[in-house]
């Protein structure tokens, strides 16, 4: 899988959360990622256009690349991004 950047992750519009965007942008292969983040005991929803990883926090993943980490820990969520990485290439 190529290397791929993303901004740093920042608080969203909403509050609820942090997002990080893909630079430049993407298209994942969801099934593909599913499947790894499966192999590796994470529990994962196929929205089609979207995962969403359950556990604490949630993230969601859109087919455009977007990381949407459902905490208001700013620590939490670095944390858990950096987990993702190794599954978004």
């Amino acid at each position: 899988m190529p290397s791929r950047r993303y901004r740093t992750i920042r608080l969203c519009s909403g509050g609820g959360g942090f997002e990080a965007l893909p630079e430049p942008a993407h298209r994942l292969d969801l099934p593909a990622l599913r499947q790894a983040l499966e192999a590796r005991g994470r529990s994962v929803v196929d929205a089609r256009v979207m995962l969403l990883v359950l556990g604490d926090p949630e993230v969601t993943i859109s087919a455009g690349g977007r990381v949407l980490i459902k905490t208001k820990d700013a620590v939490a969520a670095q944390r858990t991004f950096e987990e993702l990485q190794t599954f978004l290439g």
